[in-house]
């Protein structure tokens, strides 16, 4: 009794998630649709269209508005309060995953963005390393440990995240080479293109990338396929990703060819 409920479940879990790719796809091609209009094409109830429409928002998948659902823009990012809880448990895990390939006294750089902040929290008991990081939520994590050196960068610090961007933050970067840098990302193409959307925090990641010995990249399977308008690099670039599920076929292979290790968190 107890398999067959397994497979029943597997069975539902696998129909709800292709119901949501279906949902995505016909809401970037036709912009604006009505939560009546999606029930009746996938032949279930508003309800169920509801919580689907949520779900898909607070993923970063599409754009939740009264009566429907739109596409989310390239120009726009989720808030950063809603970013903190999206997928938290997959960040934990892909942040553990870093943190067991970081040896101690070790060098690194640690960029912005919600998932550096569960890696830093990772590092918490690691020895002797000395962080340079443009975050300031990472370096008052990070500080809680005598035994971490915590550097930050100069900069703009925006209200919304702690994050701290402008030239002063390159410049100091620049002073630097370490062994690991650490970075996330709002977006990769299924062709390994890397995406953000504030171009000040893109010159930052880059330059974090230009120093790093080694650079990992740390992200959730939500940003897989996911558009955002600035070019940060391409994923050849990276040494190894940290994730959370397999990302698409056709990303696998561009790292494949251009020999980036891929570690995929249970």
């Amino acid at each position: 009794m107890s398999g067959k409920n397994d497979t029943d479940s597997r069975v539902k879990h696998a129909s709800v998630r292709t119901r949501h790719t279906q949902i995505v796809n016909l809401v970037r091609e036709q912009g604006f649709v009505a939560i009546g209009t999606l029930a009746a094409q996938f032949n279930v109830t508003p309800q169920t269209i509801r919580r689907d429409i949520n779900i898909l928002s607070k993923q970063g998948r599409l754009q939740r508005h009264h009566g429907g659902a739109g596409p989310v823009y390239s120009t726009e990012n989720v808030d950063y309060t809603d970013r903190k809880v999206l997928c938290l448990q997959e960040k934990q895990i892909i942040a553990k995953l870093v943190a067991k390939r970081i040896p101690n006294r070790s060098s690194l750089f640690i960029n912005m963005g919600t998932t550096n902040e569960e890696v830093a929290k990772a590092l918490i008991h690691h020895k002797k390393l000395r962080v340079i990081t443009n975050n300031l939520n990472v370096a008052k994590t990070l500080s809680g440990n005598s035994d971490i050196e915590v550097i930050v960068t100069g900069g703009l610090v925006r209200p919304k995240d702690c994050g701290i961007v402008g030239e002063a933050a390159i410049d100091f970067i620049r002073q630097f080479k370490v062994d690991y840098g650490i970075i996330g990302i709002s977006g990769v193409d299924r062709d390994g293109t890397l995406l953000d959307f504030d171009y000040r925090e893109v010159t930052a990641a880059r330059s974090i990338m230009d120093n790093s010995r080694k650079i990992f990249l740390v992200t959730d399977h939500t940003k897989f396929g996911r558009n955002a308008m600035v070019r940060l690099g391409n994923i050849q670039e990276v040494d190894a990703m940290f994730t959370d599920k397999m990302p698409p076929a056709e990303l696998v292979e561009v790292m494949k060819q251009n020999e980036v290790e891929l570690h995929v968190g249970d």
